[in-house]
């Protein structure tokens, strides 16, 4: 019998209120230590069950340990001055090794199989509840989302937990079997997703709850994902390693195809689902859970039960929403003057619970690439300035501290105003980083007739760089003050995206799938290229400048059409996705997929550890085969009563 030893899979994990979306119809549940099969007979027990599945998001998204996995290592992001080791293995540059003990991949074990099992039950017994077949395909939608997720990470898992496959499993067992990475896929990710798009409404039971445009969209990229493990073209090795063969004697071709066709029939009939006007309205705090956001683990700031986590302070572990803690740099230390005539520190720039501000942490970098590369056109697309933090205001104000206060070339500075201002090109003048004069805490330089201290793009380093922005806090609970910048975030994290489909779509058609005109509000000739410019031509759409802090109505969609090439090809669809996706934790999983992570993602260039080193240094990655897999975490292996050989046989080759 297959079996596995993890006794959190008997244990439905505490069941709690989860509000979604301030809506008056919510999620609610009482906690629960242990579930039983009688229980999930009963409506409460499968809408505590139900319960369970989407509060334990929380427990994955926004987690900044298993969000620096996807992230570090990539060509948006390296390890930042205060990293330590969770940051600096991943950054696969020699600075130590991934292995069962380092990665934080061990996040998504421990939760989704929990939630696995759960699912399982809701599906087992459910229907002897009386409740209709929509409300169980939620738990087949979870299941499929757990094991789609496990699936790309660690390749073949169990799907016998204990009591037979896919079975809901009441008591901890000595030993496990990997099941093949088809078998995944065929026995449980497809099948429990095509029930999932047959059975879910087109709109939301209550605010959140997953629909059939959801399920749809989670269908297509696990037919995209399987279809680029099947054609495998780099020859990445798999395990268990069972052949690269379709059960049904489907080929990748196959597979692409039925990506395409899902895709675009979500995006012919999305529901309530659709593209916000701009890229702002899209991440802007204020417009959080508009209709472009169709899956996301959920938090409030008006109640902290049903946030799940404190609202005045985080200790940084799940459930709180804090990865962006990670990509944040200690800008708090950046200092002004109180005199016109001589430098006299004043901290200028307080650290506030406010979008693009909040708390740093400083584990994670941006490259410089990023911003010379992904990023190049900032003129014209919205995605950069809609991304990332790159002017830092004065508020001193809000901590009580008078005026006047000057800043670069002693030129005041009120509250609103720059104090510093990383720069979207390489200025035409030198920039003065001597601080000779204008003492600078940060290291950042000097321009003629500018009150900002300023950085160019050159001179991003690993100790000050543009924080991210669209991730970040947003509270309305901090009156005139500074709030509570120490939290982690009460935001909502996006999982799921309605953009998404038109990539996928693209991605798909770039692939060999035959394309069909796509009728609806987002008509286009179907192509990899019309389904792009569907995305561009958004992101050329603007309402406000965060860097000018003002409205700025401008349609750059035509500018952003034209520059699209007429070709395009996956390494365009992958660069896409960053200027759409950057710093989402979207990117580890992208790369692995197409297998063009090594291609992308060898060598970066960044600046030191220190203030006021702008030098350059490049860096080279050894991302080796076995790196495709994370390996199984130790707390697995260690919990298997079975022999050493076949605890080696169990891990993924190459740890």
């Amino acid at each position: 019998m297959k079996r596995i030893q993890f006794d959190t899979f008997l244990l439905g994990m505490a069941v709690v209120a989860l509000t979604l979306g301030g809506c008056k119809k919510e999620l609610q549940e009482q906690p629960r230590s242990t579930y039983t099969p009688d229980f999930f007979t009963t409506q409460t027990g499968v809408v505590g069950g139900l319960t369970e599945m989407y509060a334990h998001l929380r427990n994955i998204f926004g987690q900044g340990y298993y969000y620096n996995t996807l992230e570090v290592g990539t060509d948006e992001s390296t390890y930042g001055q205060s990293a330590d080791g969770n940051f600096l293995v991943m950054d696969l540059t020699g600075q130590g090794t991934i292995n069962s003990t380092t990665s934080r991949s061990d996040v998504i074990w421990n939760t989704c199989f929990t939630n696995i099992n759960t699912a399982s039950g809701v599906i087992q017994y459910g229907s002897g509840a009386g409740v209709g077949p929509a409300l169980i395909s939620e738990a087949n939608f979870f299941r499929a989302f757990d094991y789609f997720l496990l699936v790309q990470t660690f390749g073949g898992v169990p799907l016998d937990l204990g009591a037979g496959e896919l079975k809901f499993n009441t008591k901890p067992t000595p030993t496990s079997i990997r099941n093949s990475v088809q078998a995944v896929y065929t026995r449980c990710i497809f099948p429990d997703l095509q029930v999932a798009v047959s059975n879910l409404p087109m709109t939301a039971r209550l605010t959140g709850t997953v629909t059939k445009p959801v399920a749809e969209l989670l269908l297509s990229k696990a037919y995209l994902t399987y279809a680029w493990w099947l054609k495998n073209p780099n020859n990445i090795p798999t395990y268990p390693d069972s052949g690269r063969t379709d059960p049904a004697g489907h080929d990748a071709s196959y597979y692409f195809q039925q990506a395409y066709t899902t895709a675009v029939n979500a995006i012919e009939n999305p529901g309530p689902y659709g593209l916000q006007p701009t890229f702002y309205d899209l991440n802007v705090g204020s417009n959080d859970r508009n209709n472009e956001e169709m899956l996301y683990a959920d938090h409030t700031q008006n109640s902290q039960q049903y946030n799940g986590a404190s609202l005045t302070y985080s200790n940084g572990a799940a459930p709180d929403n804090f990865s962006y803690w990670m990509q944040n740099w200690n800008y708090p230390v950046m200092t002004s003057s109180r005199s016109s005539t001589s430098w006299t520190n004043v901290n200028s720039v307080q650290r506030v619970s406010l979008q693009g501000y909040g708390r740093p942490y400083i584990r994670m970098a941006p490259t410089i690439g990023v911003f010379t590369n992904t990023f190049a056109d900032k003129v014209n697309d919205s995605r950069y300035d809609g991304t990332f933090q790159t002017v830092y205001r004065a508020d001193y104000n809000l901590a009580g501290i008078a005026g006047p206060v000057y800043n670069a070339n002693f030129m005041p500075v009120n509250p609103g105003d720059p104090v510093l201002s990383f720069l979207n090109d390489e200025p035409v003048g030198t920039i003065d980083f001597s601080n000779s004069v204008y003492k600078s805490s940060v290291g950042a330089g000097v321009l003629p007739g500018r009150a900002d201290f300023v950085i160019d793009p050159q001179g991003i380093s690993r100790i000050v760089f543009p924080g991210l922005w669209k991730i970040s806090n947003y509270r309305t609970d901090n009156g005139t003050g500074l709030g509570n910048p120490n939290s982690a975030s009460t935001r909502p994290w996006t999982i799921f995206k309605f953009s998404e489909l038109f990539f996928i779509a693209a991605e798909a058609a770039v692939e060999g799938a035959a394309t069909s005109a796509v009728t609806g509000t987002y008509a286009n000739d179907g192509t990899a290229y019309g389904l792009i410019n569907i995305i561009r031509a958004r992101a050329g759409k603007w309402k406000y400048s965060n860097a000018n802090a003002a409205s700025l109505v401008a349609d750059n969609s035509a500018a952003m059409v034209a520059a699209t090439p007429t070709t395009i090809d996956i390494d365009y669809i992958l660069s896409e996705r960053s200027r759409e996706y950057y710093g989402e934790g979207y990117r580890w999983y992208d790369l692995i997929r197409t297998q063009e992570w090594a291609n992308l993602s060898t060598t970066y260039e960044i600046c030191g550890k220190t203030y006021g080193d702008h030098m350059p240094v490049t860096y080279t990655r050894t991302i080796t085969p076995n790196l495709w897999l994370r390996p199984i975490p130790q707390g697995q292996l260690d919990a298997m009563q079975v022999s050493a050989a076949v605890k080696s046989a169990y891990q993924n080759p190459g740890y």
